[in-house]
């Protein structure tokens, strides 16, 4: 039996929920999510939560129960892209870097010769505010998508610490040449 699988998600208002056979649609105040579940799932909507379970005739093997956990997950996650949205912020420290948004892209100047441009996928929007970039969407997958392509566009660096981190990473500094050769 899947642990996370037996529990049902709670649909908040304002959320509406459509299944298709294996297709579930989610609609909500912050979007429109679709996603096609595995195949060994029942999905269905009960007293304003969805259930989610095994199909009729299957057991709760390890295989099965893996898928169980995971279309479970899904769905929560798609639930709450509609009604709440999600966020990654990310964080850029060095000397004239800078990053302004255009149209639906976000244009970052890093110290290269010329500035780096990446478009947003449908659904994610981008803000800045100092040296804070904010990523937001419905769809946790693309929002996370956005905000990793913008900070491989410069990983921070160990010394001094320029370049593009999330907001809860932490960057281990590294001693640079002067203060090993004074240790030694």
């Amino acid at each position: 039996m899947s642990r996370i699988g037996k529990k049902s998600i709670k649909i908040p208002d304002g959320v509406e929920v459509k299944i298709d056979g294996q297709k579930f649609h989610v609609k909500g105040p912050k979007g429109e999510l679709e996603k096609n579940l595995p195949n060994v799932l029942a999905v269905q909507v009960e007293d304003g939560a969805v259930i989610i379970g095994l199909k009729q005739g299957l057991d709760a093997s390890k295989e099965n129960s893996k898928f169980w956990g995971l279309g479970r997950a899904l769905v929560a996650t798609m639930i709450r892209g509609v009604s709440d949205g999600f966020e990654k912020v990310l964080e850029f420290n060095g000397v004239g870097f800078k990053a302004q948004v255009k149209d639906d892209s976000i244009e970052l100047s890093l110290g290269y010769t010329n500035p780096v441009s990446i478009m947003a996928p449908q659904g994610v929007t981008f803000k800045v505010e100092k040296n804070v970039i904010k990523v937001t969407g419905s769809d946790k997958e693309k929002v996370g998508h956005a905000a990793a392509l913008i900070r491989a566009a410069k990983p921070p660096e160990p010394y001094k610490g320029a370049g593009i981190k999330y907001k809860e990473e932490i960057i281990i500094r590294k001693a640079g040449k002067k203060a090993a050769t004074t240790a030694g």
